[in-house]
Parts: structure tokens; C-alpha cells; sequence
């Protein structure tokens, strides 16, 4: 299958020598033998790329080795297009990494990592993050808060008000507005928490697995943002659950945080924000929405299509 050429001209320059280039879907592979993670969107979807090229580089940053290193990610212009209707759209260029499934020794390992790297990584700049990132294909328009019950209430209030564009929803919609005042500030004003760096959308045979090549674990397409850490447990325990031994060897090297006797109803409430976000995907899907491989699947098709 064709290579674009610009991933031939950034793979010259990467290496620093010639190459010959063969795609076979999203995999590129090198004369030399190396491969990499290719993909190439349409105009429109430049923010999606450029969020999670962003949250790559900070995911490396704090856990080097973790998730698949970043390459490049830019915009194809007229020195690197093939035809005049490429200029404009984004490309992306990664480190390939051949995924198999999160085994239970695999999943206490990134539980330590994620607890003593990840989730130890702090911002400056307070809560959110610098650009826009994509949850599924839900935008997080993100920007920069000072506390955690405001970031928060953002994060919950973009998906109501996607919800209420969408229409249909002002049940629901009133339901979150009483969230938003009444059991936010409950739960999560009273909290003393860092933000600390997230992979964002951190759940099971979606976003995390083994790179089959060391046994090691791996996490990929994340929507990060600098949050409070329990925010990225949450997710796991939905869509067919990260094995238990991913919360024992988290717990052991990061307490819950105080008040512990709350930890579980902040769980259901950054729960919230997930099955809220499915609802914005998938609309209401009563029939399915309690079954993990229906979810799952569906979840996997929004990622990647």
C-alpha cells in the first residue's frame, strides 16, 4: 500500500538517511525495519490530532516509555502534499507498538506506574490543560482552572450543553445542572489534590494493553488534561473493568485521597462524566448500555472511525 510522502520526508529527516516506505493500514514500515503508527485526517479533524500528539508528549514526559512515543504531528502544505487536496489536513507519526490484551501482572505494573509517574506529574499552570482534547470523539475544550471543582463542573458542563444542542435531553439536562450546584462543590470542593497528569479515557482493551514485543504495559489514544488522580480510575472499573490488580497495586503506592469514606461516591460521580460522554456518542441505549462488550465495541468504533 502507498506512503504518503510526508511521512517518507519526516522519516528521512527522523533517521537522517534514505527510505523506502510501505503502509499497510495504520502500520509503516521502513526499509530499514523499524515501523510506526501513521495516520493522516481530514481538515477538520486537525484539534483531534494535535490533542493527542499533546498528550503523548506529556505522557512521555512523566512515564517515558508508557505510551507510544510521538514522531511528529503537524499539517500537510504545499512542500509536502501529493495533490492540491492534501494542504490543510493533519497527519500523525508515532512509535508503533504491536498491542495485546492487559494481563492481570501487566495491569499491577501500571498501576505502579501510573501511581508513582503519571499521576506524580505536576502542572504548573493549575487544572486543565493547554489545548483541546478528544474523549471518544467528544471534544474537551479544557483551558486552565485554578481549582478542581472548577475544571471539573467544565468538563461536565460541555457535555450537558452538547446534550441540550442535541436535544431530547432536558430531564437529563436538569438532572446535571443539580450536580453541577449541589454535589460538586459537596464532594470535590473540601478535597486537598494536585493536578496531577491523566491519560483522560483510561479503560479496559480500548486504551490499555501489553506491547507484545517486552510484556509491558502500555496506554494509548489519550484525551489528557492535569486533574485529580482518582478522575482516571474511575473509567477502568466501566467497559469490561481493568483486573483488580491494577487498583490494589495503585492504592498501595497512592492512597486514596481524604476523606477515604468518599472515595466511591467520587467514583460514581467522574463515572458520571463517561456515561454522559456515551450518551453525547450513542444517544440513550437502554437495552445495552449495562452490557461491557456491547459498550465496548461501540467505544472502539467512535475511537477509530
Amino acid at each position: 500500500m502507498h506512503s504518503h510522502r510526508v511521512f517518507e520526508i519526516i522519516l528521512q529527516r527522523h533517521l537522517g538517511q534514505e527510505v523506502t516506505l510501505t503502509q499497510d493500514s495504520s502500520s509503516l514500515r521502513v526499509s530499514t525495519g523499524q515501523r510506526y503508527y501513521a495516520k493522516i485526517g481530514s481538515a477538520s479533524e486537525k484539534d483531534q490530532y494535535v490533542g493527542e500528539a499533546e498528550s503523548l508528549k506529556a505522557i512521555n514526559a512523566a512515564a517515558p516509555g508508557l505510551a507510544p512515543n510521538l514522531i511528529d504531528c503537524g499539517v500537510i502544505d504545499s512542500d509536502t502534499k501529493e495533490r492540491d487536496s492534501d494542504v490543510g489536513r493533519p497527519y500523525f507519526l508515532s512509535e508503533y507498538k504491536d498491542i495485546g490484551s492487559l494481563t492481570p501482572a501487566a495491569a499491577k505494573v501500571l498501576g505502579r506506574r501510573l501511581a508513582t509517574e503519571l499521576h506524580a506529574y505536576e502542572s504548573s499552570d493549575g487544572f486543565g490543560f493547554s489545548v483541546p482534547t478528544y474523549c471518544g470523539r467528544t471534544r474537551q475544550d479544557n483551558g486552565w482552572f485554578k481549582t478542581w471543582p472548577e475544571c471539573f463542573d467544565a468538563l461536565i458542563g460541555g457535555l450537558a450543553d452538547k446534550l441540550r444542542a442535541q436535544g431530547g435531553y432536558d430531564a437529563l439536562c436538569k438532572q446535571v445542572d443539580d450536580v453541577r450546584t449541589r454535589v460538586i462543590p459537596a464532594l470535590l470542593g473540601p478535597l486537598e489534590v494536585k493536578p496531577v497528569l491523566l491519560h483522560g479515557d483510561l479503560w479496559q482493551s480500548g486504551n490499555t494493553g501489553i506491547d507484545r514485543s517486552t510484556g509491558e504495559p502500555t496506554i494509548f489514544d489519550p484525551s489528557s488534561y492535569f486533574g485529580h488522580n482518582e478522575a482516571d480510575l474511575a473509567i477502568g472499573r466501566m467497559f469490561g473493568g481493568l483486573p483488580e490488580s491494577f487498583y490494589t497495586a495503585y492504592h498501595q503506592h497512592l492512597p486514596k485521597s481524604e476523606p477515604q469514606e468518599e472515595y466511591g461516591l467520587r467514583q460514581d460521580l467522574y463515572q458520571l462524566y463517561h456515561y454522559l460522554n456515551h450518551t453525547v456518542l450513542f444517544g440513550p441505549q437502554e437495552d445495552t448500555v449495562d452490557d461491557p462488550k456491547t459498550r465496548h465495541e461501540a467505544r472502539k468504533k467512535t475511537k477509530h472511525n
